[in-house]
């Protein structure tokens, strides 16, 4: 009990140091926070929409991007998908036992080789009509202008973290 009391009354003195005006600041200009909430609401849609091709948001886009790109590096991956190498690869993890992706040594011991199986184009292909769904219900609530303003706005700070 004595340090429950304790701690409420550290609390409450670190509490009374705080600005207000700046957390509420904070909460309203957040980029950051703002960008997340957006996003969590966004892959929620997104997810719910593929949950029949057992795929979820963050998934496809790798399956696409393997599509697209054909065989590339984990390397190479991580960074077209702005990604830390260690969360690719428990995103991958899942996705090669399942035997959507392949990965095999790279040309030296230092990098994987990925790429897309048959499984793998086959599960995109059945994730595309969901896709769509999905996307056109964002696409109807945003409208294509400020939908395409989006994705240009997403686009530029997304290359904030280029070095």
């Amino acid at each position: 009990m004595c340090t429950l009391l304790y701690m409420k009354q550290d609390f409450d003195a670190i509490k009374d140091g705080l600005d207000e005006d700046r957390c509420a600041y904070i909460l309203a200009d957040c980029a950051c926070l703002n960008l997340r909430k957006a996003s969590r609401a966004i892959t929620q849609m997104y997810d719910e929409a593929l949950k029949p091709t057992g795929l979820r948001s963050t998934q496809l886009p790798v399956l696409v991007t393997l599509v697209s790109a054909g065989q590339t590096t984990v390397n190479y991956l991580a960074e077209d998908l702005v990604m830390d190498r260690t969360s690719l690869s428990r995103l991958l993890r899942p996705l090669v036992a399942s035997g959507l992706i392949e990965m095999a040594p790279g040309r030296d011991r230092r990098t994987r080789e990925l790429s897309i199986t048959a499984a793998g184009s086959q599960r995109v292909a059945a994730a595309f009509p969901m896709w769509d769904r999905v996307q056109n219900i964002v696409l109807d609530r945003l409208g294509q202008r400020r939908l395409q303003d989006l994705i240009d706005d997403l686009s530029v700070a997304a290359a904030l973290s280029d070095k």
